[in-house]
C-alpha cells in the first residue's frame, strides 16, 4: 500500500508521484472546461504573508494555527490565510502572463534545448568505418 511505502526511503518519490498525478488531473480538467490553470511555486511563503496588507511576518512553527500580523493587526487562521495568498498569487501569475519556466527574477530556470553533437563522445577511432543499418538489406 501507499502508506507502507511512505515509511520507506521511497516516501518522497511516492508522494511526489501522487501529487504530480493530481496536478496533471487538475490541468486536464481545467483545459477540458476552458479554465486557466496557474501553478504556484512550492517555495511561495503562503503562510508567512499577511493576506490583508502583504507584510511578510516570517516562518512560524506548525503548531501556530492563529497569528496576528505585526504590521496591520489582522488576526489570521493559518490555513485560511495561506489559501487566500495562494489564490492571490495564482491570479497574479495569470495577470502578468508569467510562464512556469521563469524564476522569481524572470530568468529561465532551465537552459534552452541544445541539439546533440554529431560526434560521439570518447576517443576517435582512426581507420575504422562505421556502417549503419543491417548488412545485406
Amino acid at each position: 500500500t501507499v502508506s507502507a511505502l511512505a515509511r520507506t526511503r521511497l516516501a518522497k518519490s511516492v508522494h511526489d508521484a501522487g501529487w504530480s498525478a493530481f496536478v496533471g488531473m487538475l490541468q486536464y480538467k481545467a483545459a477540458r472546461h476552458g479554465r486557466t490553470f496557474a501553478k504556484v511555486d512550492r517555495a511561495f511563503p503562503s503562510s508567512q504573508v499577511c493576506s490583508a496588507c502583504g507584510f511578510r511576518d516570517g516562518p512560524k512553527p506548525l503548531h501556530v494555527r492563529k497569528w496576528t500580523c505585526s504590521a496591520c493587526g489582522t488576526v489570521h487562521d493559518r490555513d485560511h490565510n495561506a489559501a487566500r495568498n495562494v489564490l492571490f498569487e495564482g491570479r497574479r501569475i495569470v495577470a502578468t502572463g508569467r510562464v512556469e519556466t521563469l524564476n522569481a527574477c524572470g530568468a529561465p530556470v532551465r537552459r534552452a534545448h541544445v541539439p546533440a553533437q554529431r560526434v560521439e563522445a570518447g576517443s576517435p577511432r582512426k581507420g575504422q568505418t562505421t556502417q549503419a543499418g543491417i548488412p545485406g538489406l
